[in-house]
């Protein structure tokens, strides 16, 4: 077990301030330097380096680190788990991405607590970059993400392959012939906010063909992708997305995908855990569990 000392490592990592860690902390300054440097002289080496009145992480820092909040997660996780171990109940929380919280996870969730009545399941819905920030904090056990991310820093393992693609209002002139990433860039994007994983992918696919967002005339940014499909669906505009969070309006005809010459996009839905996590098999167990629901709903 870690103790304090590895604490205001940890926090002082997330602030990369002595006086704010010492704020954070509820203790002095000097303290905060006292556990750094006691760490320092545990470990034998250097753990923070100063440059222009700025603090940042040696490598061997960085190790440490990884190393700590791993430790601090499984801790905190086997604190609030270990009942639900012991009488072997289901027990987790985990965070989704948007297109995988709203259009995938809901139908799988509903079947799994039908079959297994007495699991107990929370699921937070955020973008990609604030679901491995919780993730790192210890505040989530897992999440399932669509978006863009290290896998050298996590222990990271595929739950599905899936299409990207573009859709229009049916009434547009693109739902009826081929358009080419040029003409599109006359139309309005309607797109989701920094950060999430939708856009990130989509921006790559633009670096791809040699556009950026620069290219397009007129640009707005919605938090909601209900709301974007509405917007898209009233020809205001078009976006780009997981073909699983238009299906449904696909379907209906409400929504119509643009034709491409040459396009086909998938991208990885990715379950994600911290490295070396004690907890590792039991949240692989849950990971076949989402795995096998998900494939029984696709196979019909």
């Amino acid at each position: 077990m870690l103790d304090f000392r590895h604490e205001t490592f940890i926090t002082l990592c997330s602030c990369s301030s002595f006086t704010k860690a010492a704020e954070l902390l509820h203790i002095t300054q000097p303290a905060v330097s006292q556990h750094i440097k006691y760490l320092e002289e545990f470990y034998g080496c250097k753990l923070f380096e100063t440059a222009n009145r700025k603090i940042r992480l040696t490598h061997q820092g960085e190790l440490l680190k990884e190393f700590a909040m791993t430790i601090f997660s499984d801790s905190k996780h086997f604190k609030e788990n270990i009942h639900s171990i012991q009488t072997d109940t289901m027990k987790f929380s985990f965070g989704a991405t948007l297109s995988i919280g709203e259009y995938v996870m809901p139908e799988i969730l509903s079947r799994l607590l039908s079959k297994y009545p007495e699991m107990k399941i929370h699921m937070s819905v955020a973008n990609t970059q604030a679901l491995l920030e919780r993730l790192n904090n210890g505040e989530l056990d897992f999440i399932v993400v669509e978006g863009l991310f290290d896998k050298s820093e996590y222990d990271s393992t595929l739950f599905s392959l899936e299409k990207f693609i573009p859709v229009c209002s049916p009434e547009s002139g693109f739902a009826k012939q081929e358009a080419s990433f040029k003409e599109l860039t006359r139309s309005r994007l309607i797109l989701r906010e920094r950060g999430s994983g939708t856009r990130e992918i989509f921006e790559n696919i633009l670096q791809k063909n040699n556009y950026s967002l620069h290219a397009f005339e007129k640009l707005i940014e919605i938090g909601n992708m209900a709301a974007i499909k509405k917007m898209v669906s009233n020809g205001l505009g078009i976006t780009f997305l997981f073909e699983v969070a238009g299906k449904r309006e696909i379907e209906d005809g409400t929504l119509s995908v643009i034709n491409i010459p040459g396009f086909s996009e998938q991208r990885e839905f990715n379950f994600v855990l911290l490295k070396d996590s004690f907890f590792r098999e039991r949240y692989m167990k849950i990971y076949e569990l989402l795995k096998q629901t998900f494939n029984e709903i696709r196979n019909g």
